[in-house]
């Protein structure tokens, strides 16, 4: 029930009052009417006691709003954070680029970046390199294993060469190098790791 409600039912009780008055040729009449008036009174003080509930609402969504403004504060220091995580990430990925792959060839790519090219060069140091290398569940020279057995089955000649170096960077021997392909022969078939070995037996004779 509402305070409009209430107030409704306090209009009515008055209303009662008046017709018991008018027709007041008893005592029982002006019983009547004393009797609606004390009910008025009390959905009068009923009302009163709505107004305050909803007063003490009106606290709580004040209180809401407040919490919502500390909502807005957490997630804009939330915000921050993640920006903060992507400069970690960077910074990871950028140590551990180098550290796979070579100073050298770091240099050139980073050499080579220019505007069209940068958003992808932080995205695969950030992303590949600071989120995915930098994985405990792996050691770097399983991961050599995966990522070459992935390169010479899709034909990813180039990014093969480089993973080959990297693998051999990473602790990986000629002959688990050759193990890997040897997986992918039976695996991915029999082209595919002819082109590898291809790729891999001038590299693994430096």
């Amino acid at each position: 029930m509402t305070t409009d409600d209430l107030g409704g039912e306090v209009e009515l009780g008055a209303s009662a009052a008046g017709e018991d008055g008018a027709g007041g040729s008893t005592a029982g009449g002006a019983a009547d009417a004393a009797a609606a008036g004390a009910g008025a009174a009390g959905a009068g003080a009923a009302g009163g006691s709505a107004a305050g509930v909803g007063a003490a609402g009106g606290g709580a969504v004040g209180g809401s709003g407040a919490g919502g403004e500390d909502l807005a504060g957490l997630g804009g220091g939330a915000a921050g954070e993640a920006g903060g995580g992507d400069a970690v990430r960077r910074d990871q990925g950028m140590r551990v680029r180098r550290e796979v792959l070579g100073d050298k060839h770091v240099d050139r790519a980073v050499a080579r970046t220019d505007g069209f090219t940068a958003d992808f060069q932080d995205f695969i140091t950030r992303y590949a390199w600071g989120e995915i290398w930098t994985r405990p569940g792996l050691d770097r020279p399983t991961r050599s294993c995966v990522t070459l057995a992935v390169l010479a089955t899709l034909g990813h000649d180039a990014e093969l060469a480089m993973h080959i170096r990297a693998a051999l960077r990473n602790g990986l021997t000629r002959d688990e190098i050759g193990e890997v392909l040897l997986q992918v022969a039976v695996y991915a078939g029999v082209p595919a790791a002819n082109r590898a070995f291809a790729i891999a037996q001038p590299i693994l004779a430096e």
